[in-house]
């Protein structure tokens, strides 16, 4: 089996070159771009890109118009490194539908763990199970899902989210469970992400996103109605 390939875009080459080297020693093949518009140009190149790891500060194009470019015709899994911590920024970052959001300075550890947990999912995905609720149905192996039969575009941390809710139904949910079990690790941050989330994913339902039940003060819990 072919190593899975990662693109790490940094203009920083030091810290290109301390993510590429624990990469490397799992096992991945690893890419690299200085800038925005070389990240561009090796994702188009090379087609196969398991993940992109993106900084947001970078020369000619930053990370965030890096991202949108490359959201218009892929839901290929990204992490985003970023200096700031604005919170801001990182519902800036989960709308334009990054997957992982993470500070400098961080342990390159933690980042591969992610890395990992990201690509273990995207793989698990290829267990033959079909899973349905109400006018939904999820197609694991394909990575599909159609709502009252018609195919729904969604984004990859989209679609883990409507499985995790699918394979949890009638459980209440805390935002922190959702949290550390979407995203995979303990997570650190504000509510309003996960809302933002589910509130993108209600939008795109044709009609069922009360499938999705708010818990005031607490999280969600996903129900079909009884007919």
């Amino acid at each position: 089996m072919d190593a899975l390939k990662i693109l790490v875009v940094d203009d920083e080459s030091r810290m290109r070159k301390l993510v590429r080297d624990f990469l490397v020693k799992k096992g991945y093949d690893v890419q690299e771009a200085g800038d925005g518009e070389e990240a561009l140009e090796r994702f188009y190149e090379e087609k196969d890109i398991a993940l992109i790891i993106l900084d947001v500060m970078m020369p000619k194009m930053d990370g965030w118009e890096v991202c949108r470019e490359i959201r218009k015709e892929s839901k290929v899994p990204i992490i985003m490194l970023t200096a700031r911590t604005d919170e801001r920024d990182e519902l800036l970052g989960f709308e334009l539908g990054v997957d992982e959001y993470i500070a400098k300075p961080f342990s390159p550890k933690i980042l591969v763990a992610r890395v990992e947990a990201i690509l273990r999912r995207t793989s698990a995905i290829g267990s033959e199970e079909t899973l349905k609720a109400g006018a939904i149905e999820i197609d694991k192996t394909a990575h599909e899902i159609r709502i009252d039969g018609t195919p729904v575009d969604l984004s990859f941390k989209e679609f883990e989210l409507l499985t995790y809710f699918v394979e949890n139904q009638g459980i209440a949910l805390s935002r922190e469970k959702i949290l550390n079990s979407v995203w995979n690790y303990d997570y650190y941050g504000d509510a309003r992400t996960i809302d933002t989330h589910v509130k993108k994913l209600r939008s795109k339902m044709r009609g069922h996103g009360d499938y999705i039940k708010t818990i005031w003060g607490m999280g969600y819990k996903f129900e079909v109605p009884e007919e």
